[in-house]
């Protein structure tokens, strides 16, 4: 099988997260880092316009949101598993939450709380990605709202923490699970980018002894790559091939069908186009080619994406 190749940059908390769920199933990977601000012309070759971090990429084949990520890694290398409980349905959804609406909070109380103090071109770029067009109102509204917010953060803070109120070591239990690594990286993002997080953080016992527990499974063991080797991976390998589409798909998807893909936002980015692959009800895979790369798939979560047909 190819390299495992992760395009990511070392302060990314969604990167984070995928670098403890591969610290989590113990793999070897190689790391392409990639810039912080777009554009990003060496990633964007890959994906076709797609500019977030981190985009996984195996051979031709690159998986695009941290969903794809965690569904992939879990079909290629199951054991151990990501859901070593019967609650993988449950964590799915709580991921939809930790991934939505909690790192959206944390986001607005970690670039609030920065104010002026953030580089104009950086606060350009994620305000623009988290806050719609209108983000320098909405950066100077979180700054007047800093105490809401984590307010908003610490309800739900509190509820994670009663979760260790047993003697368990990860959230489901014993072992550690995909929606550890969901939840650390806003853990991480509160504690690594906002003044007052450690303080903030140090009311929660019980999370922290769990943080230290997700901090010491580490990331794996990964290698650096550049960007020009990842693009030769790709160009010689093939897309693992892959079939099938859902009957019960609200839009008709199905293979063949020319669409564009982007993030379910406003957020000012670049759609993807190709043509469909493969669907399911929680993936959607896309055909592109490159006149360098030649021919890969991209792959997005359905969840949280919009795809609109050609």
């Amino acid at each position: 099988m190819p390299d495992i190749i992760l395009h990511n940059y070392p302060q990314s908390p969604v990167a984070e997260k995928a670098r403890v769920a591969l610290g989590i199933k113990g793999l070897s990977w190689r790391s392409v880092e990639i810039p912080r601000l777009a554009p990003k012309p060496m990633l964007t070759k890959l994906t076709g316009g797609y500019r977030r971090t981190p985009v996984m990429q195996i051979g031709a084949d690159i998986y695009c949101d941290s969903q794809c990520v965690i569904r992939e890694l879990e079909r290629r290398f199951p054991t151990p598993s990501f859901f070593p409980t019967a609650d993988a349905g449950l964590m799915w959804c709580l991921s939809r939450w930790t991934d939505g609406a909690l790192f959206d909070a944390t986001v607005k109380l970690v670039l609030g709380a920065a104010g002026d103090a953030l580089p104009q071109d950086f606060a350009a770029d994620r305000g623009r990605l988290y806050l719609g067009p209108d983000w320098a109102e909405g950066l100077k509204a979180a700054n007047a709202a800093l105490p809401h917010l984590a307010t908003q953060l610490r309800a739900p803070l509190f509820w994670a923490n009663q979760q260790f109120a047993d003697g368990r070591a990860f959230l489901t239990g014993d072992a550690p699970a995909a929606i550890d690594a969901q939840l650390y990286h806003v853990v991480w993002f509160i504690r690594g980018r906002w003044e007052n997080g450690p303080v903030f953080l140090s009311e929660f016992q019980g999370l922290e002894a769990w943080e230290a527990k997700i901090a010491a499974i580490g990331h794996g063991t990964s290698t650096a790559m550049t960007p020009e080797q990842a693009i030769a991976e790709a160009t010689a390998h093939d897309p693992v091939h892959i079939s099938g589409h859902d009957p019960h798909d609200p839009q008709g998807l199905k293979p063949g069908i020319e669409v564009t893909v982007s993030p379910d936002l406003n957020g000012g980015e670049q759609p993807v186009s190709g043509t469909v692959v493969a669907t399911s009800v929680d993936t959607i895979s896309v055909a592109r080619s490159d006149s360098v790369i030649g021919k890969v798939h991209v792959h997005f979560p359905r969840a949280g994406y919009r795809v609109n047909i050609s």
